[in-house]
């Protein structure tokens, strides 16, 4: 048990609170938006300042739901995919442009709601800093000549430091996906190590996965994974590399490796992909454990129901996780959500599929049971199917709470508007409680408290303290 749920259950020991009841359900307590920062309206910390390709701002907030990572007390990561692609300016790119890759730090403030409220939390997320992401080695980066495009080295880079940017050409045409070197970055998840000191990003472009120092923005390591989630055929727009005859096998471009997990001993990854890859059976994907010590990975099966795709995925303990699976409807499609639920699946005894294909790879998949179905639980709490994110992504245990006199456990779940608020809607955050019933089993990440949740802790305050709510 970390320190802040210690301190939690002394304060629940103090007042003689019963445990949890067997009816207990994983419930929707507070929902929140992040529009703006110290810097402005749409407007995030990294300082930068000029406009992209398309003539969008180079410090524009947006997309923060891509990923989540929770780093203790009320601080949390968000991580922005490749930029704001939505404004077309230039199809031999898909609209890509030099937005340097980055993740945001906020605090997520829960505070009980006033009398009359729908939700019995009020969550304000606060914008604290931007943090880019580089490379202390050069990178690869592109033109497409005679198109009116120049390099896609962003003009902030210095010597040993070399920022990784979501256009698509940059790319070295001569070796395959898998290249670190690659300035393209797209990232699609989040999570902090054990330590609190570095951050562990995955990818579409690679698919990669790479480690960053988490004060810097430095890369300090990339993962090799295996060889049958690359492609060799390199192009900058998505359909070219798609087109099977050019890649058999390897990752559908921008349905790379969504989600990342971490154990929480802060031992292993555990990424998953979007999609079927080339050479697989449709609905079949893969996810791939990673050993960060050692690098040593292995591959198990996972079938969609009904979804289209995954886009996250979280430990519960160091066998057990939750993955989001979802349609591609809702808010930002201009039709209704559908799917967007959350199964819970086992590794514990799982065939590694490395070697295996088709039939036999589908028939070792994992098997996965349906924790929360989120359209039901958004519609139960008044959010209409057509006002739901159509891109519901990142996942991530939170603080503890206290519920009516109950320790309850926080899922927090994002939306990735894409950078367009005025279509997707804001940057949203829900926050989910659940008890040890609801999700057996569940184990918080074993993270450094930070100096200021250790300060409060010390002077037996708990975080979160006295947010003691009515009934739901």
């Amino acid at each position: 048990m970390g320190l802040r749920s210690a301190g939690y259950l002394c304060l629940l020991l103090a007042r003689g609170v019963a445990a949890p009841s067997a009816n207990a359900t994983i419930t929707l307590i507070a929902d929140g938006t992040l529009t703006s920062s110290s810097a402005g309206s749409l407007a995030d910390l990294s300082g930068l300042t000029g406009t992209l390709e398309n003539g969008l701002p180079a410090n524009l907030l947006g997309g923060v739901g891509s990923g989540i990572a929770y780093v203790g007390g009320e601080t949390f990561l968000a991580v922005p995919d490749r930029g704001p692609n939505a404004t077309p300016y230039n199809s031999a790119v898909d609209d890509t442009v030099s937005y340097i890759s980055r993740f945001q730090t906020l605090t997520m403030n829960l505070t009980p709601s006033g009398a009359g409220a729908s939700l019995p939390f009020t969550l304000t997320p606060t914008l604290t800093a931007t943090t880019l992401l580089s490379s202390p080695t050069a990178l690869v980066y592109g033109s497409v000549a005679g198109l009116g495009l120049g390099s896609g080295a962003p003009a902030q880079n210095t010597d040993g430091k070399f920022y990784f940017a979501g256009r698509s050409d940059n790319f070295d045409p001569n070796k395959n996906s898998g290249n670190p070197n690659n300035a393209r970055f797209d990232p699609e998840s989040i999570r902090v190590s054990n330590d609190g000191k570095s951050v562990f990003v995955s990818d579409e472009y690679g698919p990669y996965v790479y480690q960053f120092d988490r004060t810097t923005g430095q890369r300090i390591k990339s993962f090799e994974l295996p060889a049958n989630l690359y492609v060799s055929k390199l192009s900058p727009q998505g359909n070219v590399e798609i087109d099977h005859a050019n890649n058999p096998s390897g990752r559908v471009a921008n349905k790379g490796m969504e989600g990342l997990a971490i154990t929480p001993d802060g031992k292993t990854l555990i990424g998953i992909m979007q999609a079927e890859l080339e050479q697989d059976p449709k609905n079949l994907l893969r996810i791939v454990t990673i050993d960060i010590a050692t690098g040593t990975t292995h591959e198990y099966g996972y079938v969609l129901t009904t979804g289209s795709g995954v886009s996250d995925i979280v430990a519960i303990n160091d066998h057990q996780f939750l993955v989001d699976e979802r349609d591609g409807k809702g808010l930002g499609d201009g039709s209704t959500a559908a799917v967007k639920q959350l199964f819970e699946i086992d590794l514990t005894g799982a065939t590694d599929i490395t070697n295996l294909t088709g039939a036999a790879a589908t028939s070792a998949a994992v098997g996965k049971s349906l924790v929360l179905d989120l359209v039901k639980a958004f519609n139960d709490n008044g959010i209409i199917s057509t006002q739901i994110p159509a891109k519901i992504e990142g996942l991530a245990f939170g603080q503890d709470v206290l519920l009516n006199g109950v320790l309850e456990h926080t899922l927090f779940v994002a939306n990735d508007n894409d950078f367009v608020t005025n279509v997707a809607g804001p940057n949203r955050f829900f926050v989910f409680a659940f008890t040890d019933k609801d999700v057996p089993g569940f184990v918080q990440q074993q993270l450094v408290p930070e100096p200021s949740s250790l300060t409060v802790l010390g002077t037996g305050l708990p975080l979160g303290f006295g947010l003691l709510h009515r009934p739901r």
